[in-house]
Order: C-alpha cells, then sequence, then structure tokens
C-alpha cells in the first residue's frame, strides 16, 4: 500500500494539471462577440438582433461558469494533486495544536494496567510530527481565501462529476455531491481540511478512485441514495478518533507512516459501508446503524479493515454496482460533462 506521497494526481502531466477551460476561439474570430459586446449602461445597436442578444447572455453566462467561483475570479482554480496539498499543509501555519497535540492517553490505573497488558502500544516519536500535522488539518477551517483549498473543492468536484469545468463556491450543486447545503465548508466540523484531504486521496488515487467512482454513483440510487460527502465526513471523523485513541498506532510504527494509513482506512472503511448497504438494501432512514457498525470496525478492527481493502485492491474487484441501471449524474454547474478515463 502506497503513503501519503504516492497518492498524486493519476497522471501527473503539466497539460492535464493545468486543464482550464478557455474561451472558444472560433466564436471570437467570426466577428460575432465583439458585435455582442456593448457598454454598460449602452442601449443595444439597431444592427443587433433579438437572437444575437440571447447569444451574448448565454455566452456570459458560460463564462460566469467557468471562473469556478461564481464570477469573482478571471478562470477555475487548476486542479491539484494530493502531494501538492500535502505540501501546503506541511508549510502553512495551522492551528496551534500543530505543536502540541498529542493522543489522549487512558486514564485510571486499571485502564494504565489494561495498557501494559494488552493495550494497543504508544505511536513512535519520529511519528509524532506527522500525526500533529493530520490533527491540525483537522481542526483547520476552509478559507475562501486560501487558492489551495479552493482547488481542493475544485479537484473533487471534477473527478466526482468527470466535468472539464469547474464550479461556484457556493450552490446547490454541493447538494448534488452530498453536502446538507450550498456550503461545504459548514459540513466540516470535527474534521476541518482533513475531511476534504481524504475526499480528494479518495478521488485521486488511480488505485481508489474507481471505487469513489461507484460509491458516488451508488450513492445517487433511487431509493438507496445517500450523501456521499457528509457519509465520508463521518468516516474521517471515524479515523480521526482511532488515531487519537491509539488505535491505529501499530499499523503506523509497522509501515513508518501515519497519513497514509489514515487514508487507507478512509477508504477501507467506505469500501465497507458501500459493501453493507448494499447487501442490506440500505437507506438513509437506517444510516445510523451502518455508521455504528462502521465505528466498532474502524477502531476495534482496523487492521481487518485494511486486509479486506489490500484483497479486494489486489484482486482488482469492482466495488458493489447501483442495483439498478446506470445512473448517468450530469450537474447543474456543467453544461456538457466529459467523461475521463480511469487511470
Amino acid at each position: 500500500m502506497s503513503g501519503a506521497a504516492g497518492s498524486e494526481w493519476p497522471e501527473e502531466r503539466p497539460e492535464e494539471r493545468q486543464r482550464v477551460v478557455s474561451p472558444i476561439p472560433a466564436l471570437g474570430q467570426g466577428g460575432v462577440l465583439q458585435e455582442l459586446v456593448l457598454a454598460e449602461g449602452q442601449p443595444p445597436e439597431p444592427g443587433i438582433s433579438e437572437e444575437q442578444r440571447q447569444a451574448q447572455e448565454e455566452w456570459e453566462a458560460l463564462e460566469e461558469i467557468q471562473s469556478g467561483l461564481g464570477g469573482t475570479s478571471g478562470a477555475a482554480p487548476p486542479p491539484i494533486s494530493f502531494t501538492e496539498a500535502l505540501q501546503h499543509f506541511q508549510s502553512a501555519e495551522l492551528p496551534s495544536s500543530r505543536g502540541t497535540a498529542r493522543a489522549p492517553g487512558r486514564r485510571g490505573l486499571l485502564a494504565a494496567l489494561l495498557r501494559c497488558l494488552r493495550g494497543p502500544p504508544r505511536l513512535r516519536p519520529q511519528l509524532r510530527g506527522e500525526q500533529e500535522l493530520a490533527l491540525a488539518m483537522a481542526q483547520c477551517a476552509l478559507d475562501d481565501s486560501e487558492r489551495v483549498h479552493m482547488r481542493i473543492l475544485q479537484t473533487i468536484y471534477r473527478q466526482l462529476t468527470r466535468s472539464r469545468l469547474g464550479c461556484p463556491r457556493y450552490g446547490a450543486h454541493w447538494e448534488e455531491l452530498g453536502f446538507q447545503g450550498a456550503d461545504p465548508g459548514t459540513d466540516l466540523r470535527g474534521t476541518g481540511m482533513l475531511g476534504l484531504m481524504q475526499i480528494l486521496f479518495f478521488v485521486l488515487d488511480s488505485r481508489t478512485l474507481p471505487l469513489a467512482r461507484q460509491i458516488f454513483q451508488l450513492s445517487q440510487h433511487e431509493t438507496q441514495n445517500f450523501p456521499f460527502c457528509i457519509m465520508s465526513v463521518n468516516i474521517t471523523r471515524m479515523v480521526i478518533q482511532a488515531l487519537q485513541e491509539e488505535r491505529l498506532s501499530r499499523e503506523c510504527n509497522r509501515r513508518q507512516q501515519v497519513i497514509g494509513v489514515l487514508n487507507d482506512l478512509y477508504a477501507a472503511a467506505f469500501l465497507r459501508l458501500s459493501r453493507l448497504w448494499e447487501q442490506q438494501h440500505g437507506t438513509v432512514a437506517n444510516a445510523a446503524f451502518f455508521l455504528r457498525e462502521l465505528e466498532l470496525s474502524t477502531k476495534k478492527k482496523p487492521r481487518q479493515l485494511l486486509k479486506s481493502l489490500e484483497a479486494y485492491l489486489s484482486r482488482g474487484l469492482r466495488p458493489p454496482s447501483s442495483p439498478s441501471s446506470q445512473i448517468h449524474f450530469t450537474s447543474i454547474c456543467d453544461p456538457g460533462v466529459e467523461l475521463e478515463g480511469d487511470s
């Protein structure tokens, strides 16, 4: 299993990472748009037809969509790889817990005795910095003024919807991805940017991208639908708790990394959830039951979940498909969605 450093944008070609939709040259070369551009507040010229005015309005609306931030910037932010995003947080000034966060120890004489006899091992000192980074990201709020944060959002949107276009910062399109409202930031309490970073890993790592898209498709099912991103945030919260309670120390020590273990456990838990959801015909009404079972597995049997993911990826099996026919997701932000191959 690869660590955090290997979870990159599937194809790191510069032209792919800088994929930004620019105005279509052919529309400008014919002189049509030039004739339609009117100074603000001036009446239309007599020679402009109603069809031309309508074309101008549609083109302006398309440019606003392409801005990625509701028309407040000139171009949609370029995609970002997991590695680049992680390097940003490594060098950024994160919440004060970055230097002081420690996994809380169990208290009491009996708890200390149990730890000595059979409790999980402590995380090795050389891994504490990486643990602190993960916990600090979990306390870092989504910031509209931070370009890297916006690039993370846009990359998640594009990878799940297979869109070449960006979308506005706020809007109902985020509800289509499984957030509760028009602002994803309101759903990240308790997980912060780590919640988005784990989705970013899930949709960029070439091993897990097909799984992510298939689970997202299942989440859109007519009767077995569920809020994909809300489920994701809940899984991240479970992973954070397992880290804080030293449930993952043995695996982190074995692999000599923390964030890579967190990401793989996140993917393993999502795989487990999708299997349960399909096999037991899950619905939003009984989602709490599935989440409780998943939390127990994440804390009590993390190694078993990870082995299940390893076996799944090594066999190259397809994740559970939607019980009904294929669902073709088209975003309200994207007038033309182009499908991308899974690299």
